[in-house]
Order: C-alpha cells, then sequence, then structure tokens
C-alpha cells in the first residue's frame, strides 16, 4: 500500500511527511483491517508532523478522520461490523476502560488513553487498522468526503460547545472557522442560538455568512453583543484575552485546540472577574461521537470539503497551516 510516515517532524519546508510503499498493516485479533476510503486532513495532523505535540512514535502515519471499508474481522472483535460495511475511525483509539476517568465516564481523560495518527499509524494510507471496540457507525445520506470531517472536527467541535456551556437561544461566539467550527456553527444554529464568527480568512468568513451567521469580523474585533460562551479554534493564545472581554457576566470560554500558542497575561478585573471562566477540551468520548453523528443523521449537516488525492498530503497540510480554503480538506486514496 501506499503510504505517508512522519520521518522528522518538522516545519513543513523541511518535508516532515514522505510516501513509502509498504505491506498492509497486521490487525490484531481484536481489531477491524480497514480500506481507506477517505481521510480528513485535522489541524491536530499538522501538530503532529511538525512537531507541536511530542511524538508518541516514530515514522507514525498521521491522520485520524478516517472512513472506511472492513476488509477482515480479528477473531476477537465482536459482532459489531462485518465485511463490506462502512465504519469511521477517529482520534480516540483506545483506553484503560479501569481507572477513575474512564469508570466515571470521562474516557478522555485516561491517563493509558492512545490515539489515531500519534501512538498507533493512521489514514495518510491505503488500509489501517482499529480496535472494533472503537470504531465508529456513520450516519447515512453523506458522500466519504463529507463523512470524514465528522469524525474529527464535527465531534471535537460538539465536546467543545457541551463545555462552552451554551444556554438555549443563547449568543455564541466562534474563534477561527476552519474545518471543526462551520460545523459546530451549524449544530449551534440549530438550537436556535445566535452566532458570531471572528476569523481572517475571505473564505471562512464568506462560508461562515452562507451558513447563517449573525456577524462575521476580525479574528480579534469585539462581536457586535456580549456572548453567552466562546469556543477558540484558532491556536492562537493571544486570542484568549479578547474572547474573554466579549463575554457576558457569566460567559463561558472553550479552548478547542489540543495545542494553543502562549496566552498573555490575563487582567482579572477586565478578562476575568464577574464569574467568566476557561475551559479547556481534551479529546472526546465514544459517546460523544455517538451523540454527534446522531445529530448529523437527524439534520443534513452541510460539509465544506476540500478534496486532495493521497499523494498530495503534504500539499493539503500546506494549504491547511496557509489558510487557503475554508472548511476542511480531505484526502482520497
Amino acid at each position: 500500500m501506499r503510504a505517508w510516515r512522519t520521518t522528522r517532524p518538522g516545519p513543513l519546508t523541511d518535508r516532515p511527511l514522505r510516501m513509502s510503499r509498504e505491506l498492509l498493516p497486521r490487525p490484531t485479533s481484536r481489531d477491524l483491517l480497514v480500506r481507506v476510503l477517505a481521510c480528513g486532513v485535522c489541524r491536530t495532523d499538522l501538530h503532529v508532523v511538525e512537531g507541536d505535540l511530542p511524538p508518541h512514535r516514530l515514522n507514525v502515519i498521521p491522520g485520524h478522520e478516517i472512513v472506511g471499508e472492513v476488509v477482515a474481522v480479528g477473531a476477537d472483535a465482536g459482532g459489531r461490523f462485518a465485511v463490506g460495511q462502512r465504519v469511521g475511525i477517529a482520534w480516540l483509539r483506545c483506553t484503560c476502560g479501569h481507572c477513575r476517568y474512564c469508570i466515571r465516564g470521562d474516557e478522555n481523560l485516561c491517563p493509558y488513553s492512545t490515539y489515531t495518527g500519534w501512538d498507533a499509524d493512521g489514514g495518510y494510507a491505503e488500509y489501517t487498522t482499529v480496535p472494533a471496540d472503537y470504531a465508529l457507525e456513520l450516519p447515512t445520506g453523506y458522500p466519504v468526503v463529507e463523512l470524514a470531517p465528522l469524525l474529527c472536527a464535527g465531534i471535537i467541535g460538539y465536546r467543545a460547545l457541551q463545555r462552552a456551556a451554551l444556554p438555549d437561544g443563547g449568543r455564541l461566539g466562534i474563534y477561527g472557522f476552519g474545518g471543526s467550527a462551520h460545523l459546530t456553527a451549524q449544530v449551534a444554529l440549530a438550537r436556535g442560538a445566535r452566532v458570531h464568527v471572528m476569523t481572517r480568512g475571505r473564505e471562512a468568513r464568506e462560508l461562515a455568512f452562507s451558513l447563517g451567521a449573525a456577524s462575521v469580523q476580525g479574528a480579534s474585533d469585539p462581536p457586535p453583543e456580549p456572548l453567552d460562551s466562546a469556543i477558540l479554534f484558532a491556536p492562537a493564545g493571544d486570542l484568549v484575552p479578547p474572547a474573554l472581554q466579549a463575554l457576558d457576566a457569566g460567559g463561558t470560554l472553550a479552548l478547542a485546540g489540543i495545542h494553543l500558542s502562549d496566552i498573555p497575561a490575563l487582567d482579572y478585573q477586565r478578562d476575568l472577574f464577574r464569574e467568566r471562566q476557561i475551559r479547556s477540551v481534551t479529546a472526546n468520548t465514544r459517546q460523544d461521537a455517538k451523540e454527534f453523528l446522531a445529530i448529523a443523521q437527524q439534520h443534513r449537516l452541510r460539509v465544506s470539503a476540500h478534496r486532495y488525492p493521497l499523494d498530495a498530503a503534504d500539499k493539503a497540510l500546506a494549504d491547511l497551516a496557509g489558510g487557503v480554503f475554508g472548511g476542511a480538506a480531505v484526502l482520497v486514496p
């Protein structure tokens, strides 16, 4: 099969990704062997490839928004999936199942958790594996290129929305408007929220307006009304102070990224007083995935997906880093 491996994490200009031809992966008895039909290109992949996230596995194949077709089922993989069935593979690959976090339903905080495209080879390839217990059933009615971004951008955005504690009919601010934000905005709009978008890119601004945003302005500009909740999708710590200042009393800012540049010093009176608060977002649970994919089945989400051939994975990452497109990029073998 063809596969991209992160041979030496570093700037994209140093070509940290290299294409290779290799044997198909060998699944364990609890795994599914999956032929990759599409794999989304996530900003987390960029952090893995460029070394913003410390390497967990040498020469790992990135990619964790995977839509695939089951080609083999391990002897101990259970009966949920059959050969020929489509499945989704997301960022969360495995947890221990018995620590205090897993027991109380917070498996995203499991200290023994592992992740697709970071601890184990992911979807920038023609085949991959997944533990059957962590494979996801997919909503119907979407082409594969539109399903792929749902499997991280959508799921993480949904968890960020939950962490932001948006009240019914509330006012939500979204900072950065890429693959995750444009899906989260639609979920919030379906719940009756007014959505204000702060972003820098012209295409992203146009997309936000087309989806129904009440206003769109520059990345650090104040929205036209105080916010009940805000989500920071852009990995820019310098946007935390203006996002906090945009909150109404009692408002919540959720930080959605796995990586964030340094946050400037906060002024307590200006940025935090009157019970404004910051919450981080760490990965997701399988329950998050189930709930979000049920929403995607109930509400036909508009997915802005830009198709790239598998051979152009390095270009797709470069375009993501450069803000060339709004929405999400998807690799198709």
